[in-house]
């Protein structure tokens, strides 16, 4: 009975308890593994590896890795499990996890994500640009550092010398993310944004801000926000969340594997980057990226739709 009242609620009270839910998951994940770490390492040991004052110490490294894990999973796959589980009771229904996706939309939604790539590009170079008034330069300097601090730790992630080091940060990077974030943004709050304003469109766009804005890296923002709102018109239109689970994860992956592959300094990877810094940013590349990503989408919206 207590558990079917949640089934009930209007879709702002069911964001505002997915708000609570997400706070307490974190928290007690974050608690427990705590808890787990510092019989091994100490207090001491832990309160220093948290500063990240030293990013050149592999066991500061390797503690924060453990951290990044343990946030993700406390953040972002727990919370959408527990909240179908009361919203629904179906925990598979309700994140569209049942719907299977056929070769042919998973080829449709990949080359969405690579079309967009020049967009994406555009984006972050006016994203990078912005600046505000002299009355916020000290928030604009806390943003600053925060996007810095946080290039720096992802730097010193990848920098691995083992097939091992490479496929922990793949998991770290793309796997969970991938999973989890799909799982609470476009599993949840997507769907309850949606069935607020009554617009699939308005949904998308909403939880597209929320994931971008989470992931508190200002300058990264716009691009971030795009590749949400890619996210969710690949759930709506091929009805399965697998669809932008595999998007996100082939994204990130991406990600990963050119970063770890310029670290070891692959003159494939430099050549392309020498063709993105040169041609990246141009508004006529974004332009086209953008029709080839929309018509991607519409081809899989025309084959959802008539199956």
């Amino acid at each position: 009975m207590a558990i079917t009242a949640f089934r009930g609620m209007n879709p702002w009270s069911q964001f505002i308890f997915a708000a609570f839910i997400i706070l307490v998951s974190f928290l007690l994940v974050f608690v427990l593994s705590i808890l787990a770490i510092v019989p091994v390492i100490g207090v001491s040991g832990m309160m220093n590896g948290l500063s990240g004052e030293n990013l050149s110490d592999p066991s500061t490294i390797a503690l924060l890795k453990y951290f990044q894990v343990v946030q993700s999973i406390g953040l972002f796959v727990l919370p959408p499990l527990v909240i179908a589980y009361l919203y629904d009771g179906n925990i598979v229904s309700y994140l569209n996890l049942k719907q299977k996706i056929d070769i042919q939309s998973i080829i449709l939604g990949l080359l969405a994500v690579l079309a967009a790539g020049p967009l994406v590009g555009f984006l972050g170079e006016l994203n990078q640009q912005m600046t505000f008034p002299e009355s916020m330069a000290g928030f604009e300097n806390w943003m600053r550092t925060m996007e810095d601090s946080a290039t720096e730790m992802i730097d010193r992630f990848i920098q691995v010398e083992t097939v091992w080091g490479l496929l922990f940060n793949l998991f770290m990077i793309a796997v969970i993310p991938a999973i989890g974030e799909e799982l609470l943004f476009r599993g949840v709050i997507q769907k309850i944004f949606t069935q607020m304003t009554e617009n699939y469109h308005w949904g998308i766009w909403i939880s597209a801000f929320v994931f971008s804005a989470l992931h508190m890296q200002f300058y990264g923002f716009l691009p971030r926000m795009l590749l949400g709102g890619l996210f969710g018109y690949l759930l709506v239109y091929s009805g399965s969340l697998w669809l932008p689970i595999l998007a996100h994860f082939f994204n990130n992956a991406i990600g990963v594997l050119a970063l770890h592959s310029e670290q070891q300094g692959s003159e494939t990877v430099e050549a392309i980057n020498q063709y993105s810094d040169s041609y990246g940013s141009s508004p006529g590349l974004a332009i086209v990226g953008l029709i080839l990503s929309v018509l991607l989408l519409f081809f899989l919206k025309k084959k959802s739709f008539a199956s």
